[in-house]
């Protein structure tokens, strides 16, 4: 698995970064994947499922090619960003296809993996071609949020149920308005030192793309 941090080293994509997406979205739904080291009987497990770790990075992958990072990028590059970006252009194109391995893991038996697949799906489904999948994803991010207290899950869903404009007043819990006065309050100090900060969970270079 430490393998895979090579190819997205830094938050950046890389011309070797598609085809191990593709890749990781290829074995996915196999059995050996998708139940090998699950133990649905264990409360705490041993380790973290290798489904849920492959489902992590192609979630991390997908939240650096996101429209948010788009927009920091010509904000700092101009508005050829994305065409110049080519790795990155066809890691958006591609996002249908990933989607679609990672979709039907949204009914996994396992709480970890649900989530897991949830979190990847969100950013995959800013694609155009996608938009109609957003619903069900919205049924599913209810559900987490009721029952889940990963604050990195939580606060990714929370943030995609209110960029498709739905109210989350009633969705929040007293650590997630903590949390969500704490990065505003951390935004409004980076922003007056000036410069683009996205802060969080919600991706953003650290480096310049490599271009």
């Amino acid at each position: 698995m430490n393998a895979l941090g090579e190819v997205t080293h830094q938050n950046t994509i890389y011309e070797a970064t598609v085809p191990v997406a593709l890749y990781v979205a290829a074995i996915l739904n196999q059995p050996d994947i998708t139940a090998g080291d699950f133990d649905l009987g264990t409360a705490v497990p041993s380790r973290r499922p290798t489904l849920v770790r492959l489902l992590a990075w192609l979630s991390d992958t997908a939240y650096d090619a996101d429209d948010e990072c788009v927009a920091i990028g010509e904000r700092h590059y101009g508005e050829r960003f994305l065409h110049e970006y080519e790795e990155m252009r066809a890691f958006r194109d591609l996002r249908p296809a990933i989607f679609s391995a990672v979709q039907p893991l949204l009914g996994h038996a396992s709480a970890d993996a649900r989530e897991a697949a949830l979190v990847a799906a969100i950013p995959l489904a800013e694609h155009p071609l996608l938009a109609e999948h957003r619903g069900e994803l919205v049924d599913h991010a209810r559900r987490l949020l009721a029952s889940s207290t990963d604050r990195q899950n939580r606060d990714r869903v929370l943030d995609a149920l209110k960029a498709w404009g739905h109210d989350t007043s009633d969705l929040e819990n007293a650590a997630d308005v903590a949390a969500r006065e704490r990065h505003a309050r951390l935004r409004a100090e980076r922003a007056s030192w000036g410069g683009d900060w996205t802060g969080g969970y919600t991706g953003g270079y650290s480096e310049d793309p490599p271009f």
